[in-house]
């Protein structure tokens, strides 16, 4: 994947398939779905799901990968918000939190004996990871680090995932919200920010400065008709066979899509 954007051209990549094969879901012009190639693509690139190997997912939600990874033999810590943080960010009431490990789905992925020895649930607030998050080969999270209360918070979020949960040589993967529409004004607290270019650019000096390697940032061009295409209220279901694609919405006034970060821990 050349780009860290959203575009419509890597849905219609063989890899998008086998992905979406993998998970046990159909191919989907929706931008949840290519944040979760992404991230399912940046594990498996570089070798990380492998047996043996440990994941840690933040906010996991009712995502696949969990399922995913374990059933390529990782062993994974399934995370989300302790209640009382989930309330607050009302994660509960838009179905985006997974309480209980019975709420992540591994259907058609792998076997539930096979699920449950290698996938557990623990409570984690991303703004104070916990001591027991250590070690880890690969940590990821999808659209999850613009709910933790500002621009500045999902920023320190990404740096601590790497510093404090991911063995040196380890490998981070986040998406998130961008904004397309300002390089200036944005949503810069609340409950829903909206990253810029300069945020992530900033983000990556950052992450470098400290010894990291991180992948190159390139907004991917609108090259097909459907990237032009702004998705707005009520937003296109992840199903593909009700509304339009999804790959840009509008948000506060913005036109917005999902960018992704990879780092590997260097120290």
């Amino acid at each position: 994947m050349p780009y860290s954007t959203c575009s419509a051209a890597d849905f219609y990549h063989p890899s998008f398939t086998a992905i979406a094969r993998s998970m046990a879901i159909p191919p989907m012009l929706h931008r949840k779905f290519w944040e979760w190639a992404y991230i399912v693509h940046a594990a498996q690139s570089r070798g990380v799901v492998a047996p043996g190997k440990r994941a840690l997912g933040f906010g996991v939600g009712t995502e696949r990968m969990p399922a995913l990874f374990a059933k390529g033999g990782m062993h994974v810590t399934a995370t989300d918000a302790p209640q009382s943080v989930d309330q607050a960010q009302g994660w509960s009431s838009n179905g985006q939190y997974s309480s209980a490990i019975d709420s992540i789905p591994y259907g058609g992925i792998l076997d539930r004996e096979t699920f449950h020895e290698r996938v557990h649930f623990e409570e984690c607030d991303m703004n104070a990871i916990g001591e027991q998050f250590r070690d880890y080969d690969f940590c990821w999270s999808s659209c999850a680090l613009e709910h933790l209360g500002s621009l500045q918070l999902g920023l320190d979020f990404v740096i601590n995932s790497v510093e404090k949960t991911l063995k040196v040589g380890g490998i981070a993967c986040h998406t998130t919200e961008f904004n397309l529409s300002s390089n200036d004004a944005t949503v810069e607290d609340g409950p829903t920010v909206l990253y810029r270019r300069k945020d992530w650019e900033a983000l990556i000096t950052e992450l470098r400065a400290r010894g990291h390697h991180v992948d190159a940032f390139a907004i991917a061009p609108d090259a097909h008709f459907l990237d032009g295409y702004v998705d707005t209220v009520p937003f296109a279901s992840t199903t593909p066979q009700n509304g339009p694609a999804h790959l840009k919405l509008e948000l506060y006034g913005y036109a917005c899509t999902s960018v992704g970060i990879i780092v590997q821990r260097g120290r």
